[in-house]
C-alpha cells in the first residue's frame, strides 16, 4: 500500500460523475470494447483555488465485500495499463476550470480473449508557492507540526477482447432491522463467466393489498472477474404496511441507464405477517 495519506473513493456512485475534494470527473468508468479506441475524461475543479493533479495508473483487487485492495505487483496478464495511452499526465485546473484528459487504446492484434483492467488514479499536490512569496518569518521558541492531507481518486478502465459473457443471479436475501424506521436489506449477487457486471439495483415492496412501491435503489454497482460473489446491503424506509399487512420485496438488478437499464437478474423475498 502507499505510504502517503491517501483518500480512494472507489466505483460505487451515484451519478454519472465522481467528486473528491475539489475534483469532479465525468464518467465514472470507461470501457473499451468492439471498435472504440478512444475516450475522453473532463476533469473539473470545483473548488475555490488552483488545484493540481498528477495522473497515473494502478492495479486493485475487489472483495467480496466490495472494497479493493491494492496490488503492490500487478498481476500483468490481466492489467490494461500496457496497451493504454494517457495524455496528459499532469494538470493544473484553476477555480472552476475544466480540462479534457485524452485515453488511447492500442491493442495488439495477438491479444488473447478476456476482459483486462487498470484503474487511474488522479492524486492532488498541493500547490508550490512561487519563489519571493513565502513568509520566511520564523519563531525558533516554538515547535510546530504541519500535516496535509493528500486526496486521491480513480477510476476503472476496462478492455475487453473476445465474445465476453456472465451469468449473474441473486441470493442469501435477508431482512434485517435497524430502527423503527430503517431496515438493511441484504443480498449477495452471484457472477460466472469471463466478464465483469456493472449495475443498478432496485428494489420495489410489493404489499398485500394496494399498489406497488420503490422502496431502495442503489447506482453503480460492480462485480469484477476476481470475484464470483458480491455481498450488498441497500437501506430501505420500514413502513407499517411491510410489518402488518406482508407482501414481498423485488430486488431487480439492472444495466446502468446508458444501456437502457434492461433487467440483468432478479429474485424476491416473502414476508411473513
Amino acid at each position: 500500500m502507499r505510504k502517503n495519506i491517501a483518500l480512494l473513493l472507489m466505483l460505487c456512485v451515484a451519478s454519472m460523475a465522481m467528486a473528491q475534494g475539489d475534483l469532479l470527473i465525468n464518467p465514472i468508468r470507461v470501457v473499451f470494447e468492439g471498435q472504440k479506441q478512444n475516450a475522453d475524461l473532463n476533469l473539473t475543479n470545483i473548488g475555490k483555488d488552483t488545484a493540481v493533479y498528477v495522473i497515473s495508473f494502478l492495479s486493485y483487487k475487489m472483495l467480496e465485500d466490495g472494497s479493493f485492495v491494492q496490488l503492490e505487483k500487478p498481476d500483468t496478464t490481466i492489467a490494461a495499463d500496457k496497451y493504454l495511452r494517457l495524455f496528459p499526465r499532469k494538470v493544473v485546473l484553476p477555480p472552476n476550470e475544466s480540462q479534457t484528459i485524452r485515453l488511447q487504446l492500442r491493442k495488439p492484434s495477438n491479444l488473447k480473449q478476456g476482459e483486462y483492467r487498470s484503474h487511474i488514479y488522479f492524486r492532488a499536490e498541493k500547490e508550490k508557492t512561487p519563489l519571493g512569496m513565502k513568509d520566511l518569518r520564523v519563531d525558533s521558541t516554538k515547535m510546530a507540526v504541519s500535516i496535509t492531507p493528500i486526496f486521491g481518486i480513480s477510476i476503472p478502465v476496462i478492455v475487453r477482447n473476445g465474445n465476453l459473457s456472465n451469468q449473474l443471479t441473486l441470493s442469501n436475501i435477508s431482512l434485517q432491522n435497524v430502527n423503527d424506521t430503517t431496515a438493511k436489506l441484504s443480498v449477495t449477487i452471484n457472477r460466472s463467466g469471463n466478464k465483469s457486471a456493472y449495475g443498478n439495483m432496485r428494489v420495489e415492496f410489493h404489499p398485500t393489498k394496494g399498489q406497488k412501491m420503490d422502496v431502495g435503489f442503489a447506482n453503480g454497482i460492480g462485480i469484477y472477474p476476481e470475484i464470483p460473489k458480491r455481498d450488498f446491503a441497500i437501506y430501505i424506509k420500514n413502513t407499517s404496511a411491510m410489518k402488518v399487512e406482508g407482501g414481498k420485496f423485488i430486488i431487480r438488478f439492472l444495466a446502468p441507464n446508458e444501456e437502457a437499464g434492461m433487467e440483468l437478474c432478479r429474485s424476491e423475498l416473502i414476508l411473513k405477517k
